[in-house]
């Protein structure tokens, strides 16, 4: 059996894509998990057939290109899909010498990746027929409080990649300024805050400006820090029409996630994550299987586009528990691999 590595393996209150994306595949691929934490629950899943401890992002692609010629050639696998927004820069800025070594992958361009800089999601936007919010660009406390005088509250205060706060006061938004700038630097944005319903679609692009899959779904609940818990499918004309501009201006090659609020006949962009989003099994299940037209993509399969589902499908997020051996945590640790 043709063998895949996922990373992405946490699966707590702040879920990643990986379990979602090996569930999309196990039936027809093996599972091999990269994971950069021993705790992470997938490891000590059945659908993942092998564990393999990964270098931290930040020891840079020396290291990450080290293990993964040694996981090839030990697995023989043949495609990484790379989950998390951490590890994706170095994917995606080496994924010729990835290639090289007989490894596939499916990524956008390192220019297209640039398009989740929120500073440049306004001319954006406008190509492809949606709102942004008013958003300003600061880099000190002086132009924080001058530009919050001009907005009424709440404001958001995000990075320009990570990290987004909602703020009812100057003392909180500068708390949160300080916050995002230790963590992930400068430019911060000034956002306001716009209302309506929350609706979300994941998609994949072939690299071609062909849009082969979306599922737009309404957040009905959520956790404490934003995740969905459970939602449905919805039919929503102008996301899938902003998805597909958006495919055809850039070209995008893999998946990604529109993150929008819809406020009647407006709807405004809010971030473009460039990978799938956590709920991605959701589309799988409604008959869309990105993750496997990832895989056809990856393969230069040709395939036909598939946008169309059943609307007013659920998705409920649910807790489990695992048993296993405290001497898989062990063997983990001290070999790097289960």
């Amino acid at each position: 059996m043709r063998k895949i590595a996922i990373s992405g393996l946490n699966a707590t209150d702040n879920p990643a894509p990986g379990i979602p994306v090996a569930k999309s595949l196990k039936d027809d691929f093996e599972i091999i998990g990269l994971s950069y934490d021993s705790n992470e629950p997938g490891n000590y899943l059945d659908i993942i057939k092998k564990t393999y401890l990964m270098p931290y992002p930040s020891l840079g692609f020396e290291e990450l290109y080290k293990r993964l010629k040694e996981i090839k050639e030990k697995e023989d696998i043949e495609i990484i899909i790379p989950c998390l927004d951490s590890e994706l820069p170095l994917y995606i800025k080496y994924q010729k010498e990835i290639e090289a070594i007989g490894i596939k992958v499916v990524l956008p361009s390192e220019e297209n990746f640039e398009l989740r800089n929120k500073n440049k999601l306004t001319k954006l936007s406008k190509e492809i027929g949606i709102e942004y919010p008013k958003t300003k660009e600061i880099n000190t406390i002086e132009e924080l409080r001058t530009e919050m005088k001009k907005m009424q509250y709440p404001i958001m205060i995000k990075g320009n990649y990570y990290k987004a706060y909602m703020c009812y006061n100057e003392l909180t938004a500068i708390d949160k300024f300080y916050q995002i700038s230790n963590e992930w630097g400068f430019p911060i944005l000034l956002q306001e805050v716009v209302n309506g319903e929350e609706l979300n679609l994941v998609g994949m692009g072939d690299g071609k400006g062909n849009l082969t899959g979306a599922v737009t779904i309404k957040k009905l609940t959520t956790t404490d820090i934003g995740k969905i818990w459970t939602g449905i499918t919805i039919k929503h004309e102008e996301m899938l029409n902003a998805a597909t501009k958006f495919i055809k201006e850039t070209k995008w090659k893999g998946p990604f996630e529109l993150e929008c609020i819809v406020n009647k006949d407006k709807v405004y962009m809010i971030e473009i994550n460039p990978r799938f989003p956590a709920w991605v099994y959701f589309s799988t299940g409604v008959g869309i299987n990105l993750p496997k037209q990832l895989v056809n993509i990856a393969d230069k399969k040709e395939f036909e586009s598939e946008l169309e589902y059943k609307f007013g499908k659920m998705y409920v997020r649910f807790t489990d528990e695992i048993i296993t051996d405290f001497e898989n945590f062990s063997k983990l640790i001290t070999k790097k691999e289960l």
